[in-house]
């Protein structure tokens, strides 16, 4: 009998905690997972949602069958009945988003016996958003369970926290995280701490990456790096040129994505409600988003995660550089690189992520992350 919280990597107290309520049936209406970035949060939103949603769970004790379209659906992050949702507005949550979820809320389960909403960031929801939440929160129906998704319990307004079941997940420190990736994967503790750099921290994502048939996402860092290399020697045509690249590179994945939502909708045509399929819709379109900003945001974190590692060269301590395969370019970048230009370059670059959310163009934000790089590198500002 499968395990629907195995997955949960680094949290042992949080994946006996959540097997423990699912075999004795105590589930609450809402739970509040506060942690650190990479803490595994989202992927135990999922695990759960796995395990509220397959039909065997409750005679399995807490188990999974594992083979049930239930179980791929949600594993697939594909399931009509879990609703992902993460901040819409440049500074958070937007009262709009609150509203939607309650009016969806009342509506009846398409598939399943439950609906599971996972919100991200609730520690960006704003008294207004929070106000208009409360009473969705407080009183859903009984088919409706809440996952919400925080940094610390002092970011997320007292209204919702006291409304919740908080589920605490722990700093992992990075040779214990670099350690549990290699565990599941089978890749060195190199390659393993390059992957949690290039997902922004994530163990889960890490996982997935390494685990990515045909290495696709290893071969997208490798020309990612390539490019840093000679970026210090690009001129702005050239650059604008690694830009459109690294955007269809980052848009490769939407493909199998698309691919599998055109059949997913094709399956269902010939049953569900107009209604029913609207939502599916919706949430396709959500997905598809998420997944572009997540490909663009990796992206992103392999820029950063260079830079660093040029500026630990700088600094004296070339024992903390990551990528280090990509060691000579590191050095020979750091050779005429101040470090002070560096750490202003990665300041700009890392709050690209957040531009991201405010939809601005993926090239935009490429074209903006590979100039600040070479301008960090070298002092001057080619793009003005």
């Amino acid at each position: 009998m499968a395990d629907a919280f195995e997955g949960i990597l680094g949290q042992p107290q949080v994946r006996d905690f959540l097997r423990a309520s699912v075999r004795s049936d105590h589930i609450t209406h809402a739970y509040l997972f506060l942690g650190p970035a990479g803490s595994n949060k989202t992927a135990s939103a999922y695990a759960l949602a796995r395990a509220l949603l397959c039909p065997e769970s409750r005679t399995a004790g807490g188990g999974l069958c594992g083979k049930c379209d239930s179980c791929a659906r949600v594993g697939r992050k594909s399931h009509p009945d879990v609703h992902y949702m993460e901040p819409a507005g440049a500074n958070g949550w937007l009262i709009e988003q609150v509203r939607d979820i309650a009016a969806d809320v009342p509506l009846a389960p398409i598939q399943a016996a439950r609906k599971v909403y996972i919100l991200d960031r609730v520690d960006l929801m704003g008294t207004s958003p929070a106000n208009a939440f409360l009473k969705t929160l407080e009183e859903p129906p009984a088919d409706v369970v809440f996952i919400l998704l925080g940094r610390t319990r002092d970011t997320v307004l007292p209204t919702i926290a006291s409304r919740c079941q908080v589920v605490p997940f722990r700093h992992i420190p990075p040779s214990e995280a670099a350690g549990i990736v290699s565990q599941n994967t089978g890749a060195g503790s190199d390659q393993a701490r390059q992957a949690i750099e290039a997902c922004g921290g994530s163990l889960s994502e890490a996982v997935s990456f390494l685990r990515e048939s045909g290495n696709e996402r290893l071969g997208f860092r490798t020309r990612v790096l390539t490019m840093l290399a000679s970026i210090d020697r690009a001129d702005d045509w050239e650059i604008v040129e690694h830009a459109r690249e690294l955007v269809r590179l980052s848009r490769a994945p939407l493909d199998a994505v698309r691919a599998h939502q055109e059949r997913e909708i094709a399956e269902h045509a010939d049953f569900l409600e107009k209604s029913a399929l609207r939502q599916i819709e919706a949430r396709h379109k959500r997905r598809l988003s998420a997944k572009t900003r997540e490909c663009l945001e990796q992206t992103i974190h392999i820029a950063s995660s260079w830079l660093r590692d040029v500026m630990a060269v700088c600094a004296g301590t070339p024992e903390l550089v990551i990528n280090t395969d990509a060691a000579p370019a590191i050095h020979a970048a750091a050779a005429g690189a101040d470090l002070a230009r560096l750490g202003r370059a990665l300041v700009a670059i890392e709050a690209l992520q957040g531009m991201l959310a405010y939809n601005v163009s993926p090239e935009t934000c490429m074209d903006m992350l590979l100039f600040e790089i070479k301008d960090g590198l070298n002092g001057t500002s080619s793009a003005s």
